[in-house]
């Protein structure tokens, strides 16, 4: 009836289509999980241009004009006069005192206990 070889090569090919069918399987998930990442980079450029779009909208010179002129009594903007600008090397260096750097990097640590104060120089909310 059946061989000794027979079963072999009927064990061989059914571990072979075994192997098979689970490589493909995986190939299939991996694939899935490129489209899933081809879509979130898709929707993140689509976000990006929308954000750009937008950047470009509010900052426009004319809307930046009357927003100035509406709010001209807050602000209280002025021109810029050309002798305002000055050259890297008008500019007087500052003393670097490395106490006032441990200091602050001390602060800054020392700060976890109060969560809600901003030490990073922005404005606090």
């Amino acid at each position: 009836m059946f061989r000794t070889s027979d079963m072999v090569l009927i064990a061989v090919m059914v571990s072979a289509a075994a192997f098979t069918y689970k490589t493909k399987q995986e190939a299939e998930g991996q694939l899935a999980s490129v489209r899933k990442l081809e879509q979130q980079i898709r929707f993140e450029q689509d976000s990006i241009a929308l954000l750009k779009a937008d950047w470009s909208l509010l900052t426009q010179p004319v809307r930046l004009q009357k927003l100035s002129e509406i709010f001209q009594s807050d602000l209280q903007l002025q021109p810029v006069d050309p002798h305002q600008f000055a050259k890297l090397d008008e500019i007087p260096v500052r003393a670097l005192d490395i106490q006032d750097i441990i200091g602050q990097a001390h602060d800054l640590v020392a700060g976890g206990d109060n969560m809600d104060e901003t030490k990073t120089g922005a404005v606090q909310q």
